[in-house]
């Protein structure tokens, strides 16, 4: 018994080329998704140490990967303020403390992350540190606002009377409602660690590691390559030679 390679048909190599071609695309699309990660995250880790900018000086079209090191003057809304909830940190569950700053110049409410605190369930939380009253300045990573919770049930927020109110994610347009429909800054900053301020403030971008990428881009290969070896399998056949008396 040998094996004998049998040509493929038009429409054998038609599948594989489509095939490797699917296969090898999505494994470079996630090679270049984890440089982007990668960009991002030196981006961010960079920001806490650079010089602070006005955050009016701004340009309106900042690019998504970009996040300054900001200053701000103004001052806390009074009674306003959220908990964003299900949030954990190594292994912790806790909330976030939002508060809404106005910043001086009327540029509109900024949502301010003053950190993170354990709250497990059935556990009470000690009461959250006072805010300044009066004017104040504001040092931290302008942010986009971080993701959340399954959004069903609809807009919670409008649902209670009380400060502050408790959310499962951000919905900028929802707070703005919640607010009266005051401007809101499309960013949150993310105040600069403070030993005082008795919140964590160990600040990452809530994306997907570079690694985790890298490994789907694996896979994508593999698939590329088990494509090639079954095609050779079904095409190298065994065949049984007859024997002459």
């Amino acid at each position: 018994m040998t094996r004998r390679w049998h040509s493929p048909s038009w429409f054998a190599w038609l599948l594989l080329a489509a095939g490797l071609a699917l296969f090898l695309n999505l494994a470079r699309w996630q090679l270049g998704r984890a440089a982007e990660k990668e960009q991002l995250l030196a981006s961010f880790a960079a920001a806490a140490a650079s010089a602070t900018v006005d955050l009016a000086d701004l340009p309106a079209d900042l690019a998504a990967e970009t996040y300054p090191h900001v200053r701000v003057r103004g001052r806390y809304v009074a009674e306003r303020s959220y908990l964003l909830d299900e949030q954990t940190r190594e292994g912790r569950v806790g909330r976030m403390a939002i508060a809404v700053f106005e910043p001086a110049g009327g540029s509109g409410r900024l949502l301010v992350n003053r950190g993170w605190f354990e709250a497990r369930p059935g556990m009470t939380p000690a009461p959250l540190p006072p805010l300044p009253d009066g004017e104040t300045v504001l040092t931290g990573i302008y942010a986009p606002p971080p993701g959340g919770g399954l959004r069903v049930g609809g807009n919670a927020l409008a649902q209670q009377t009380t400060w502050p109110k408790l959310t499962l994610f951000l919905d900028l347009d929802a707070i703005r409602a919640d607010l009266g429909g005051a401007a809101v800054h499309p960013r949150l900053l993310l105040l600069d660690p403070d030993a005082a301020s008795g919140l964590v403030r160990a600040w990452t971008p809530a994306v997907m590691p570079p690694a985790k990428h890298r490994g789907y881009a694996f896979q994508w290969f593999s698939f590329a390559l088990a494509a090639i070896v079954i095609f050779v399998v079904l095409h190298w056949r065994k065949e049984n030679k007859e024997q002459n008396p």
